[in-house]
């Protein structure tokens, strides 16, 4: 599991064997139910229990500003921020041929679809600083070059090969703020 290392896991371990008790049962329990009960977001790829998230399902948000995102998990630090009141797109992943991940493997088709069946003005760039992101960001860019949509990224400042779980709020929304046109 992220973040136990061996020691914590050791304890884990001898605690669920001595325990005398359910909390084992009800733990493995609640991280079963979880598993069921939460999925990707049908129109950004958040995470949900509905077929659209909170997110997606809010319509005091800017519906025209369009925040495209590495991972659902990215998502999190901007909302914390409250510098962006638009909606997301996950691609579930950045284009990284050593990896065998291309084009296809990402969200792209429908990032697409949405483009075609919302009223999107702009698209926000949130992409890894790394040579991944990078080309993530320029194909996308490429492809949407034909589109009627402004194409700008959050503005750099954030540390080459930081994810943006790991930076601070206000970084975040520095780079919000700071975004410029591609």
């Amino acid at each position: 599991m992220p973040g136990v290392g061996p020691r914590s896991a050791e304890r884990i371990a001898l605690w669920i064997v001595r325990t005398r008790n359910d909390q084992p049962e009800q733990i493995a329990a609640a991280i079963s139910g979880t598993r069921q009960s939460i999925h990707p977001c049908a129109l950004c790829g958040f995470f949900t229990t509905e077929e659209i998230c909170q997110i997606c399902a809010d319509s005091s948000r800017a519906t025209e500003l369009l925040c495209v995102v590495e991972q659902p998990t990215d998502i999190l630090p901007l909302e914390k921020t409250s510098a962006f009141r638009g909606r997301y797109h996950s691609l579930g992943g950045k284009i990284s041929p050593l990896d065998h991940v291309g084009p296809e493997d990402l969200r792209i088709k429908e990032l697409l679809e949405r483009l075609d069946r919302e009223k999107i003005s702009e698209i926000i760039f949130a992409l890894p600083a790394d040579v991944e992101g990078e080309a993530t960001t320029n194909y996308l860019v490429d492809l949407l070059k034909g589109k009627a949509v402004t194409l700008t990224r959050i503005a750099r400042g954030l540390p080459a090969g930081a994810d943006l779980e790991s930076v601070d709020e206000l970084t975040l929304y520095q780079a919000l703020s700071g975004r410029t046109k591609l």
